[in-house]
């Protein structure tokens, strides 16, 4: 099969006990909406209610015969689940059916192959990958052989994995080796932005919020915009300038998702850095979604696990013309209401986030000659200028504004001041 060809899916699901009847009905359409992004189309999906998930099969055995029957009903070529699968769920599951299984953890690791772009985002999704499918190879084999491609087999998975598990460990390794000097250089380049002196803000929030948009419109960028999941996956880094001349870095990072799986947390740490590394978080939700506040509650929650503490956050309810009247944000955090689209909007967004970022600034007057043409530029581009005058009786210029405490040139003017 052409891996770009549309596959027909059947999506199964299981509802436990502890499972709310809208939380399991939202993670079935985001199922599906991940299906979509991975050039699936949805021909029918089976559910049980279960008070656990059934170790050997995920659902009951009356279920597995009745999608036995679906499969030889409908032209289905590839069955994918609603949770992460066991390797014993995934042999006991590919024993009863003649057609590929895959689990969400695998949907969603293959949409991050197909979509990662960057040499450091492709070793990344490899990695995360390898480590999946390790401990799964057992039982692939026949799997994987079914079909030349599609949906869950993209990237290593269409190597016959289940050959040589030296061969994947050592691919492992050499990966590793490649990632670790990929980060040297990334962390070099973070050292030279440090050493210029520049406060940087990283965009976050839920996949598909309006990231990417909000950082082309604001930044002129030409970052990829879709209305899909996980439409960007490698980060963007642009300079801003603030209404005050103030330049800031601004940084669109990967989308967030429930269950997003630990391998590629792990294996996209690195990349989330640049969130740790932040002076200042723009947290962009989609205001318009039935559900905002689960999307809100999965990136705050996420960011916790990354330990970003200490941080302002600024919550963008993006696409403020679709949302309802009645919406009221949930945010603990600084909120504002935007559309992405709106250059109003977009001021009114900038002069915020300006206000916020003065808020832990110190305030400065100080004394420069007509000679120190760098240190007048300098003040411009690095802090919040209130006044800039020439002072005829003592020859120089007076300039007041606002420094952050983080930066070199906050030493600078301080000494000048003392």
């Amino acid at each position: 099969m052409n891996s770009d060809a549309i596959e027909q899916v059947l999506l199964v699901g299981c509802q436990t006990k502890d499972q709310l009847d809208d939380d399991f009905d939202y993670s079935m359409s985001e199922l599906e909406s991940l299906t979509k992004t991975a050039k699936g189309q949805v021909v029918m999906t089976v559910t049980q209610k279960r008070s656990v998930i059934d170790p050997a099969t995920y659902i009951g055995r009356g279920k597995v015969s009745e999608i036995e029957e679906i499969i030889n009903e409908l032209d289905v070529d590839l069955i994918i689940f609603n949770d992460e699968l066991t390797p014993s769920q995934v042999r006991n599951l590919s024993a009863s059916f003649e057609i590929r299984i895959v689990d969400r953890t695998q949907l969603i690791l293959d949409i991050f192959a197909k979509r990662a772009q960057s040499r450091e985002g492709i070793l990344q999704v490899e990695l995360a990958q390898l480590n999946y499918l390790l401990p799964r190879l057992k039982g692939q084999g026949t799997a994987l052989s079914r079909l030349g491609g599609g949906i869950g087999t993209r990237g290593p998975g269409e190597t016959k994995l289940e050959s040589d598990r030296r061969h994947i460990r050592r691919r492992m390794d050499e990966i590793k080796t490649q990632l670790s000097t990929i980060l040297s250089h990334r962390e070099r380049y973070r050292e030279r932005r440090k050493q210029n002196q520049t406060i940087q803000i990283a965009l976050v929030g839920y996949t598909n919020a309006g990231k990417s948009t909000l950082l082309n419109k604001l930044t002129n960028a030409d970052t990829l915009e879709e209305d899909l999941l996980f439409a960007t996956l490698d980060p963007t880094t642009r300079k801003l300038k603030l209404p005050s001349g103030l330049n800031v870095l601004l940084s669109d990072t990967v989308g967030f998702i429930q269950d997003l799986p630990t391998t590629l947390i792990a294996a996209f740490r690195s990349t989330l850095e640049e969130v740790c590394e932040a002076d200042f978080i723009l947290h962009v939700v989609d205001g318009s979604h039935p559900n905002h506040f689960q999307h809100e509650q999965t990136v705050l929650s996420l960011l916790d696990e990354l330990e970003v503490k200490d941080v302002t956050v600024l919550t963008v309810y993006n696409k403020r013309d679709k949302i309802h009247e009645d919406f009221y944000p949930s945010s603990k955090h600084n909120t504002i209401k935007v559309s992405a689209f709106s250059k109003e909007d977009r001021d009114s967004l900038l002069k915020e986030i300006e206000r916020l970022l003065k808020e832990k600034m110190e305030f400065y007057r100080v004394f420069i000659l007509p000679t120190e043409g760098k240190l007048l530029a300098e003040c411009v581009e690095k802090s919040i200028v209130l006044e800039k005058e020439w002072n005829d009786n003592i020859q120089k210029y007076e300039v007041s504004g606002y420094i952050h405490p983080s930066l070199g040139l906050s030493q600078k003017l301080k000494e000048r001041m003392e």
